[in-house]
């Protein structure tokens, strides 16, 4: 069952992570967004080989941690100003911050136990501050950097270009080699996840059973 409930609830937040990029985007101005099917929550609309598929899996599998793993091409040059484009990459943190606010409040307003539902949504929950935490790195190809670029000289920006992809496996093995930046990275996250009413013993188990094969 946690299984399920974490697979359905993580396909839908990759949707409501995408769609609040989308939204943004139509009111900043770039309308082709619509005409792309991204004011949708079909996950399909939102699906990359490598950051719906293969990264999402490879972060749940090394340690629990949620990438929102959609890609929707917004035409930034459409967008009305520096202050939309910043707008348009914070959405997708926000969305799942606002979803980890909603898990978490109903955590915190029902009576939970450790069987049923409840430990798949306190997993899932924890996901969500997992994928803010993450999204909000200052790197591409993360939203925070997408936050940031707009506003950074453009010599800084063609040199931080040059490095490409490679970028994100430095943050991939700092994550899980570095000692220092693992704990700063899970403090933050475990902090986060208890001011908004995540039961962190839950939701390790939610992750013990959602890895059922292990």
């Amino acid at each position: 069952m946690t299984f399920v409930i974490v697979l359905i609830g993580w396909v839908f937040s990759l949707c409501l992570h995408e769609f609040a990029h989308a939204f943004v985007a139509y009111q900043g101005g770039d309308y082709t967004v619509k005409d792309k099917g991204y004011l949708t929550f079909n996950p399909l609309k939102y699906t990359h080989p490598v950051y719906s598929l293969l990264l999402p899996l490879l972060f749940l599998m090394m340690g629990g941690i949620g990438l929102p793993g959609g890609a929707v091409y917004i035409e930034r040059w459409r967008l009305r100003g520096r202050g939309w484009e910043t707008a348009v990459s914070l959405a997708g943190p926000f969305a799942n911050a606002f979803l980890a606010l909603v898990l978490g409040l109903i955590l915190r307003l029902i009576p939970v136990d450790s069987t049923g539902i409840w430990p798949g949504l306190a997993f899932l929950a924890l996901l969500q501050v997992t994928a803010v935490v993450l999204n909000l790195i200052p790197l591409p190809p993360f939203d925070g950097y997408g936050a940031l670029e707009p506003h950074l000289p453009m010599d800084l920006r063609m040199n931080i270009a040059r490095m490409g992809s490679l970028l994100i496996w430095i943050v991939i093995l700092a994550l899980w080699r570095v000692r220092f930046i693992s704990d700063l990275f899970w403090s933050l996250v475990f902090f986060l996840a208890q001011v908004v009413g995540v039961p962190l013993q839950l939701a390790v188990l939610g992750f013990d059973q959602f890895l059922f094969w292990q």
